[in-house]
């Protein structure tokens, strides 16, 4: 679905050329704001680190949407939007692109008519002999719409082959057609995990354990949300009949707290909860299995927008958003979000963000004012009532404040760097780190090659509860989102400002 022809002055390599908008991830945010932005007269270019568009939600292998597709009707309608603004010359898709770094208006040179540009910074390549390739992009306006990955927690042998999360599992599936195991156990927290365990069955592989730590209460307290999202309630039922169809019954207020193996996962621990969660004792028992997929939710993907300048706000699931506005318009001009940044929501509240932050950010590029609200109020109300049952699931699933609980001094925090806990409280206790900034840099937590995806959220939370203090959204934001080669950041602007 790649452009045929490059638009006038942002020809791939052209660093000097001016673009309307750009749009940062082709997931379902990042389609509905560039075809948006289209239809309402900007120029746009998609960049995405992905060879074909869709996101995790709509992940598809090199045949197209295969049987764990979502909802195909929202896809195809997307899909055909895109299709129809590459072939008139509108939109610009670059797959393949990893974006790096974001500058703000304050950072970057003016155009002299609108005011100062957003500069991105993207590698694309990196395979073979030419190695990355440096593209730079000067933007009147941005849409971030980056998503989110899972959020992990670290517990007893983690760091154990086999050790998987949900979205990784659906992925395999989703685009490879490969089942990560004969006997999952999936677990955690979250309505995701219904689809990936009824996927797991649909594909032939057992299930022997589905373990959630809430107790579905939260959903009773908020049935108010719940009344935005019937449709969603819908889907949910039909996962429930495949489970109840292959005798799978969820246990509520239970969670994977041990994996144990030699050279890979050979069973888990699963225990059950009590209302603070931590681990009733005498509960835990061993399940048999060669693949766990546990995952707690999501972490937004805000690496770029905050460093652009926009602001880190709590996220009513516990994680980190960026402070909008209902367009999606953070406090740096020009520079937008969409999606699961403004609060993880799923990919229907996604699609209508990215709708209205499309529409905003073409009215900024084009020096045109933003659509009064009565001129897109279904779609302001539809976000309202997707907002309110995003966090009503928020409020249900909760990660368990208990959890650290569950580990000991041996317990890794930091795969990549291999750091252990009694480590971070050696950092703390010893020391004197009273911060995570400060442990990292005593630990090396944090600083391995997924730069904190994994461990960063878990590590805040870590030294916040052994220093009485409250965890710190935004923290580990970094001035290169990806890994990129010392060559291709060297070369990467050719414009000393």
């Amino acid at each position: 679905m790649a452009a045929e022809r490059q638009l006038d002055g942002v020809r791939e390599g052209d660093t000097a050329g001016v673009v309307d908008v750009v749009v940062v991830g082709a997931g379902p945010a990042g389609l509905a704001a560039a075809v948006e932005a289209a239809t309402a007269g900007a120029r746009v270019v998609v960049l995405d680190d992905q060879p074909r568009p869709g996101g995790q939600y709509w992940r598809q292998g090199p045949a197209g949407p295969g049987r764990y597709h979502h909802d195909r009707a929202g896809w195809d309608r997307l899909a055909e939007g895109l299709r129809g603004q590459v072939a008139a010359g509108r939109v610009d898709h670059r797959p393949d692109h990893q974006v790096w770094r974001l500058d703000g208006p304050g950072d970057g040179p003016g155009d002299g008519h609108r005011g100062a540009l957003v500069v991105v910074h993207a590698v694309t390549g990196g395979r073979g002999a030419d190695g990355e390739v440096p593209v730079t992009l000067r933007a009147r306006a941005v849409v971030v719409a980056t998503g989110a990955h899972d959020r992990v927690l670290p517990f007893p042998g983690w760091e154990l082959p086999g050790v998987l999360t949900p979205g990784a599992v659906q992925a395999l599936l989703k685009e490879h057609g490969v089942v990560a195991g004969r006997r999952v156990v999936v677990g955690g927290s979250g309505p995701f995990l219904l689809p990936v365990a009824t996927a797991l069955l649909q594909a032939g592989a057992q299930v022997p354990a589905l373990v959630e730590a809430g107790d579905g209460r939260g959903w009773l307290r908020g049935w108010r949300g719940l009344a935005a999202g019937t449709d969603r309630l819908g889907e949910a039922a039909g996962y429930a009949a495949v489970l109840a169809r292959h005798r799978v019954r969820p246990r509520l207020r239970h969670a994977v707290v041990a994996a144990h193996g030699n050279d890979r996962v050979e069973a888990v621990t699963v225990a059950r909860l009590d209302a603070g969660g931590a681990i009733v004792p005498g509960s835990g028992r061993q399940v048999a299995a060669d693949t766990v997929a546990v995952g707690w939710g999501f972490t937004a993907r805000v690496d770029l927008a905050l460093q652009a300048g926009a602001v880190a706000v709590p996220s009513p699931d516990g994680g980190t958003a960026v402070a909008a506005d209902p367009f999606g318009r953070t406090a740096v001009p020009g520079v937008l979000v969409a999606g699961e940044l403004l609060g993880v929501g799923g990919a229907p509240l996604a699609v209508l963000t990215g709708r209205l932050a499309g529409t905003a950010a073409a009215a900024h590029a084009l020096g045109r004012p933003v659509p009064p609200p009565a001129a897109v109020a279904d779609l302001l109300r539809r976000r309202r009532r997707a907002t309110a049952f995003a966090h009503t699931l928020a409020t249900a699933h909760p990660v368990p404040p208990g959890w650290p609980g569950w580990l000991d001094d041996a317990t890794v925090v930091c795969r990549c760097e291999e750091v252990r806990l009694g480590r971070l409280h050696e950092a703390i206790d010893v020391l004197g780190a009273t911060d995570p900034r400060t442990a990292k840099l005593l630990t090396r937590t944090g600083m391995g090659w997924c730069q904190g995806r994994s461990c960063a959220e878990a590590t805040s939370t870590l030294v916040a509860v052994r220093c009485g203090t409250a965890p710190e959204p935004g923290w580990n934001v970094r001035p290169v989102a990806v890994p990129l080669t010392l060559d291709a950041l060297a070369a990467g602007d050719d414009d000393p400002s």
